[in-house]
């Protein structure tokens, strides 16, 4: 009786060490810092538009007329890769099993989703983490306007040379035992792209 109450306080006490080195490794990429570093393999609508600091005359012409078109179309899927650099400054390994994700354009709450791939950043050290991005600005429209998507779109992919502000918020899942558990707070990471 005595081993099995031994064996079974060392699994709590395991257990329990294991969580609190999950929320030590959240903390520490809470307090990470986070800059943009491109957006890749953006598609609009089936045309590869390439990455955003790329994009050609010819595509500009074709993304304006697939936002100025989009009421008439059934979807418009849209997809990229967002990528940002985070850096650990601090002095403990910075990690996470998979994170929930939010992308908000000027306000706008444009997509949602989730990144089920652990994440590892050690001290002093500086990672790329990629955000694979896909929303149908059908829905978008519908929910806003096509006035309001297309002007965000078009500062967002440099059509025009308003200033865009792209808030990303991410939360953290920590696996306790078998289940992942989403951090409550978000870490907001905002991003500022064209104006004068």
């Amino acid at each position: 009786m005595k081993k099995c109450i031994l064996v079974f306080s060392a699994a709590i006490l395991l257990t329990g060490c294991n969580i609190m080195n999950q929320i030590g490794g959240a903390i520490t990429l809470s307090q990470s810092e986070y800059r943009y570093r491109s957006l890749d393999n953006i598609q609009l609508a089936g045309i590869n538009l390439g990455n955003a600091s790329s994009i050609s005359v010819s595509n500009l012409a074709s993304i304006a007329t697939v936002l100025a078109g989009g009421f008439a179309m059934q979807n418009i899927p849209f997809s990229m890769t967002l990528n940002m650099d985070v850096t650990n400054p601090n002095t403990s390994a910075a990690f996470l099993d998979a994170l929930d994700y939010a992308v908000l354009i000027n306000e706008m709450e444009f997509v949602e989703g989730k990144m089920d791939i652990p994440i590892r950043i050690e001290p002093g050290e500086t990672t790329v983490v990629s955000i694979p991005i896909s929303v149908d600005l059908k829905k978008l429209i519908n929910r806003y306007s096509q006035e309001r998507v297309t002007k965000e779109m078009s500062a967002f992919l440099g059509i025009t040379p308003n200033e865009t502000s792209v808030t990303v918020k991410l939360w953290p899942k920590l696996m306790v035992g078998e289940t992942q558990i989403k951090v409550p707070a978000a870490i907001p990471v905002v991003f500022n792209f064209g104006g004068k």
